[in-house]
């Protein structure tokens, strides 16, 4: 059993605190072990210089240099035929080392093979678009600008494609507040009803485990329902609930109540 940890704070604390930890990695092997992805690595190097390279969970990963980017996924799919891009987006290394991780993940139909091309960028360094090569990444750009920050050259509509235009911080950087921040709280309230509406509606609760007994629905807490739209009151009646832990409990217990014949608790 974990060791119970206090939740006196909840709404001032993040209920985690393993933001910031790395799962181990599984097991690293040198390219030259697989005859296609050698010879892909052989193709990229003689154009572009290359970090780092090996074979993991049976795909190549290659390391380049950011502005390489669009030349190397171009001669991936325009003479190695990795012709898909099923995946692109960015990791948030900036505590470590102040930097953001971007990768494309390519799938060769024809060799069945995956490579995966990782490059670093500064914090405020942009990364061109790969969009011209592969129309998979619009999006996916414009959810890594909306989301981290990070600006994409030569995008066609480099806008917000999740958060609202004027939203302020990018939720998938690991310094967001989990539950939002000052801003995130008082969104709604001063976009429907103006910032002097504030006093009367307060803050929204961005807190998603907490439940409140007085919601819209009243449905929120056992034994203590009422019927859809009763008035809101303190002193609610409470409507105790029985419960069994299983069915030979239960028949136990019904037994008890028409027989004065003690019987044993089968749980003992």
């Amino acid at each position: 059993m974990r060791a119970y940890k206090p939740k006196d704070d909840v709404q001032k604390k993040p209920y985690y605190t393993d933001r910031f930890w790395v799962a181990p990695q599984v097991p690293k092997y040198d390219p030259a072990t697989d005859e296609v992805f050698a010879a892909d690595l052989e193709a990229l190097k003689a154009k572009f210089e290359i970090l780092d390279a090996y074979i993991q969970v049976e795909q190549l990963v290659v390391y380049i240099k950011p502005e390489d980017n669009f030349e190397v996924i171009k001669l991936l799919k325009e003479e190695r035929t990795y012709d898909q891009l099923s995946e692109m987006s960015a990791i948030d290394w900036l505590a470590q080392k102040g930097q953001f991780e971007i990768f494309y993940q390519l799938l060769s139909m024809n060799k069945r093979k995956r490579i995966r091309v990782k490059c670093f960028i500064e914090e405020k360094q942009a990364i061109e678009s790969v969009e011209k090569l592969f129309r998979s990444a619009d999006w996916a750009e414009r959810e890594m600008f909306d989301m981290f920050g990070i600006e994409v050259n030569n995008h066609p509509f480099l806008k917000r494609i999740l958060m609202p235009y004027d939203w302020q911080g990018f939720p998938l950087r690991k310094s967001y507040p989990l539950q939002g921040d000052e801003f995130a709280q008082w969104y709604e309230v001063d976009k429907i009803y103006g910032k002097e509406a504030r006093d009367i509606i307060g803050p929204e609760l961005r807190d998603t485990s907490r439940i409140d007994r007085y919601d819209s629905e009243r449905f929120a807490r056992l034994g203590h329902e009422v019927p859809r739209g009763a008035e809101v009151t303190d002193n609610d009646p409470v409507n105790p609930q029985e419960y069994q832990e299983d069915e030979g409990v239960f028949l136990i217990k019904k037994l008890k109540k028409e027989s004065s014949v003690v019987i044993d608790d089968p749980q003992r």
